[in-house]
């Protein structure tokens, strides 16, 4: 009994000091407050019901339902139907390729090279340009370009190829002129090409003597040690790591470490190298194939072949490259010994101009085998941005990055008083943009949320819907790293590499996980359960992906009409098809590259044998233009009846079909509508793409059937915010897993739309009409908020669109705490932070004459390590110009990880009556669902301060690793599929082709010196 009295009198201790409490909710009663949401969302669906016309479209699907076939979407065979039609697609590319090649090599072997040989040809640089009296320059001439559409609408010549040289090599020397004339036989098989697969961009041949021929015609405008051994990055001590982009910048910039003292262990380095090797073979990481060491130093004291004895001999299974750093040649005998008893090669590196002509020198010697043994490997890259020519660029402004991937082959000397050197003569290739891949997925039956991703045998991404390789919204910059984005950091929540490990070892199966996608410029979450499918593409290092969301993802429906009601249909002036999407092939033949998709659908219906169209696409979009025909009608009398809509507040009607069909109504003049997005399809985010559905579609497709979705666009400027669209989905079945048939809605003006939530808030139950409460009332402050926590309606007009937290910290921390609202962490493993810049002292370098000299050879050797690392053949001529890390002042821009919160309404929960305990008050707020919505309405108690809570902001943050982990994750290898085959060495080749040193001054010192350890991976 003591124990209950004191309980008691505890209870009512705590209950004495918040009677002001129980004052202040009384002045929000949640009767009230739902009274004001059932009148706006009563007039809101009311109003986008009828405008909409969304329940005249529910009912014709009604009427079709029993003639409509419902099926379930096999994702292995579907899956396995796409990498079939990708594999045909990709094999077109390689034959072109292959013709090339022979073209090339046999060019080459009828060809006898003549060092006197004088050849007018057209470089690049200089066509259609004039000297001072207006006379073609030398080695230019008049070429007609005209404007081509197929190639982003670029002046293009396509009768011919043209020439471009590097600005440091002599366009007239010899080799050049006679690999330019040989290459002229490559013509007639660039235009052949085309001809029969005008799907075809860019090709070329890259030559080994550094010139580069591109046809159609377009004109260009201009581990490190010294006395004792250590890693140039500690971390990666007695290891190896892939050389992506990542760690080749990581490299680069901890080469900026090196110092110079004393004398270099060459002996202790090399042995390090070679049990490096050994043991990273040992344990199944190496590619156990071509293996070399790469040694750049200036100077050798001695020859260290009881190394190479102990380690290397008699098999010679590691190839080695000595490059000596400056003009003194006293150490050149010695490192080019070591390279002639090592299958390597030497090279004297004087100046920075030699880089780029001697590095090629060992591509020729690991190339030997494969030329000798004529084995010429394919090769495809991953994705990367065409940003090579000015042009591109322009066109990368306005439309934004142009995705591509390049298909490529080595030609090789094919004369037999050359086989045992094994002479590299270059490359050929073309290249196919990603948005050719995609043509070949048909996203109708992939459904609202599903996509297709293909990735590389290194698990690369090729393509994907999330690859995203520009960062800081609308400035156009390149992430360094887009082109190496491993599946894993966009498919983040495989923890275990699953799906990545199994589509990287190219099998066929399935897999399924909850995921989280992020839409709306990253600022909404939609929470998704996805079944993946996966295969290899054959003849390729490619392999595909699907993934459909589970319910209305994993199924869909086939309607019936006939051709001559349906094509009547289409043909309405309102009926748009997307514009990405492909219904008919119109690029394949040159009579049809003019049609528009709706021509060419009919052309097909009239027996255009050459026009290859996707027959199940068309006679579905038919149904549709049947099923939707009614609401242009409908539309058409509301906007006649001018007592209808008097102040114009709704200005736009819009559907979307499942089949990309969309129709558009205007209840205003163009000119007078607030925002023209859905007319010029500006926003892309608004419209179908070749890999999503329209966002709104999306969005709606998420509600509960029957109920529409309310939303502002984000955009960069305020007149963006000026609109509310209203969307429903329209569900072909009443059941859960119904497929989703269209969508609908409207685009209202915010100032109506916010007009009637006013209203709505003035109304009151009191018989006397003297309401206890209204939003005019200084004490509350009134908000509509959707379902992502972004206000609609505020009284700060300045905060529309704004995140309720940045304004309402207080109350959104507790709606979170209480269940209302649910926070998620996302991840983005390919972001960009600004970081202060390191910047060293070099005041030290004037203390001593010799630190001028040390200076100048580290440079000259950081300048070479970084061209070594980064070379490869094709950067030779597509040198990619991808920020590596933009300093800026005091700070600069680095790769790095981050996490960022998104919020999701409780779909259960409808209302709720909270209490915040502040610094000397408690503030109360109720908020309430707006019926058939995805809207709140939040009411919150003026008269207690809670500033000191701060705001709840959606701002990411960036990820920090301690140094232990930050080693963990460098030296952590993901799975990656070994080559096929391996050409390390070929017992005819002569290795005593081994390079050569030039005369010059002696050595005084030996300072810096660097061990590059390769174990190749073909691609």
């Amino acid at each position: 009994m003591k124990c209950v009295l004191h309980c008691i009198f505890f209870l009512l201790l705590w209950i004495t000091p918040n009677t002001r409490v129980c004052a202040s909710h009384q002045g929000i009663p949640l009767s009230v407050v739902k009274l004001w949401a059932s009148a706006f969302g009563g007039e809101m669906k009311s109003l986008a019901t009828k405008y909409s016309g969304s329940q005249l479209l529910q009912k014709k699907y009604k009427e079709l339902e029993q003639s409509v076939r419902v099926e379930e979407i096999d994702g292995i065979k579907l899956v396995k139907k796409l990498a079939g039609e990708m594999e045909q697609m990709f094999h077109k590319k390689a034959e072109a390729i292959k013709r090339l090649v022979e073209a090339a090599e046999e060019a080459h072997l009828n060809h006898e090279e003549d060092p006197e040989l004088q050849y007018e040809y057209f470089n690049a640089v200089l066509i259609n340009e004039m000297d001072e009296e207006g006379r073609s320059l030398e080695l230019g001439g008049e070429f007609i370009l005209q404007p081509n559409e197929h190639f982003n609408n670029l002046s293009v010549n396509l009768s011919l190829s043209v020439v471009q040289v590097p600005t440091n090599m002599y366009n007239k020397d010899s080799a050049i002129v006679n690999g330019v004339y040989w290459s002229e036989a490559l013509n007639t098989v660039f235009v052949d090409n085309f001809k029969r697969d005008p799907s075809l961009i860019w090709q070329y041949f890259g030559s080994a003597k550094g010139f580069f021929r591109q046809y159609p015609v377009l004109p260009t405008y201009l581990a490190g040690y010294n006395e004792e051994l250590h890693y140039v990055e500690p971390c990666l001590n007695g290891t190896l790591v892939q050389a992506d982009v990542t760690n080749k910048d990581h490299f680069r910039d901890h080469l900026d470490k090196l110092f110079a003292k004393g004398i270099g262990m060459l002996d202790v380095a090399l042995t390090e190298a070679f049990e490096l090797l050994s043991n990273f073979n040992e344990t199944g990481r190496g590619s156990v194939c071509s293996q070399a060491i790469m040694l750049v130093t200036d100077g050798a004291v001695e020859t260290y072949d009881a190394v190479f004895a102990q380690y290397n001999w008699p098999d010679r299974k590691v190839r080695v490259f000595p490059y000596l750093i400056g003009r003194e040649s006293a150490f050149a005998d010695n490192l080019k010994w070591m390279a002639c008893a090592n299958k390597g090669y030497f090279t004297q590196i004087s100046t920075l101009a030699d880089v780029q002509e001697n590095v090629m020198e060992y591509l020729h010697v690991l190339s030997r085998p494969k030329v000798i043994d004529r084995e010429h490997d394919m090769v495809w890259t991953e994705a990367y941005v065409d940003n090579t020519r000015p042009q591109a660029q322009k066109l990368e402004d306005a439309q934004g990055p142009v995705l591509m991937t390049t298909v490529a082959m080595p030609v090789f000397s094919t004369k037999n008083e050359t086989r045992n050197k094994g002479i590299l003569l270059g490359v050929v290739g073309t290249d196919v943009p990603v948005s050719e891949i995609l043509k070949a997925i048909p996203k109708y039956k992939l459904g609202i949320h599903g996509y297709a991703f293909a990735i590389t045998n290194n698990g690369y991404i090729l393509t994907h819907p999330d690859l995203q390789p520009l960062y800081e919204e609308g400035k156009k910059r390149r992430k360094s790293s887009y082109s190496s984005v491993d599946l894993s950091e966009v498919e983040w929540e495989d923890k275990e590499d699953e799906l990545r490990n199994a589509m990287v070892n190219r099998q066929t199966g399935s897999f399924s996980m909850k995921v989280k996608k992020t839409v709306d410029k990253g600022k909404r979450v939609l929470v998704l359960h996805n079944d993946y499918y996966y295969t290899d593409i054959k003849g390729t290092p490619f392999s595909l992906g699907v993934a459909l969301s589970r319910g209305h993802g994993k199924y869909f429906f086939r309607g019936n009409t006939s051709v001559e009601e349906g094509l009547h249909d289409l043909e309405h002036p309102d009926v748009l098809l997307a514009n990405e999407w492909t219904y008919c092939n119109t690029e394949e033949h040159p009579e049809h590259n003019f049609l528009t998709q709706i021509d060419a659908i009919k052309l097909y219906f009239n027996g255009e044998p050459h026009l290859k169209c996707d027959k199940d696409l068309i006679q579905e979009v038919l149904f549709d233009a049947v099923v939707t025909a009614p609401l242009e009608a409908y539309w058409t009398s509301l906007a006649l009846n001018k007592s209808e809509n008097s102040d114009k507040g709704v200005e736009i009607a819009y559907l979307c079909t499942r089949t990309g069909l969309s129709r558009i109504n205007l209840f205003v003049m163009p000119d007078q509508l607030t925002n023209q997005d859905f007319l010029t399809g500006e926003d892309k985010e608004v419209v179908f793409s070749a890999d999503h559905f329209p966002l709104w579609y999306k969005r709606a497709a998420e509600q509960v059937p029957g109920t529409f979705i309310y939303s502002l666009p984000f955009g960069t400027g305020s007149e963006n915010k000026s609109v509310v669209l209203a969307s429903s989905a329209i569900h072909l079945l009443d059941e859960r897993e119904s497929p989703i048939a269209a969508a609908v809605g409207i685009q209202m003006k915010l100032e109506f739309f916010q007009r009637k939530f006013w209203t709505a808030s003035r109304q009151c139950a009191a018989l006397d009409g003297k309401c206890s409460i209204s939003c005019d009332n200084d004490e509350i402050s009134c908000y509509l908020i959707d379902n992502n926590g972004f206000i609609i309606v505020a009284e700060d007009l300045s905060l529309t669109g704004v995140f309720f937290g940045e304004a309402e910290g207080a109350v959104m921390s507790k709606l979170v705490s209480m269940g209302s609202f649910k926070r998620v962490n996302l991840y983005d493993y390919r972001s960009i932070c600004r970081v202060y810049a390191q910047t060293s002292d070099t005041a030290h370098t004037l203390l001593h004459p010799y630190f001028a000299l040390f200076a100048a050879v580290r440079w000259l050797l950081t300048e070479f390590v970084i061209f070594l690392v980064e070379f490869n053949l094709y950067s030779w001529w597509h040198s990619d110009l991808t920020i590596k890390a933009q300093r800026g002042g005091k700070t600069m821009l680095v790769p790095c990880d981050k996490e960022y919160p998104a919020f999701v309404s409780e779909r259960t929960i409808k209302e709720t009556v909270g209490n915040i305990d502040c610094e000397s008050c408690v503030k109360s707020f109720v908020i309430q669902q707006i019926p058939s919505s995805n809207l709140f309405m939040v009411v919150i108690d003026n008269t207690c301060d809670c500033s000191d809570f701060g705001p709840v902001n959606m701002d990411p943050i960036e990820i920090m690793y301690n140094e232990s982990l930050k080693c963990e994750r460098l030296k952590f290898q993901k799975e990656r599929r070994r080559p096929d085959t391996c050409h390390p060495f070929h017992h005819e080749e002569n290795s005593m082709e081994c390079g050569g040193s030039v005369g010059l001054t002696p050595s005084l010192i030996s300072t810096v010196l660097i061990v590059l350890i390769v174990t190749i991976f073909p691609r």
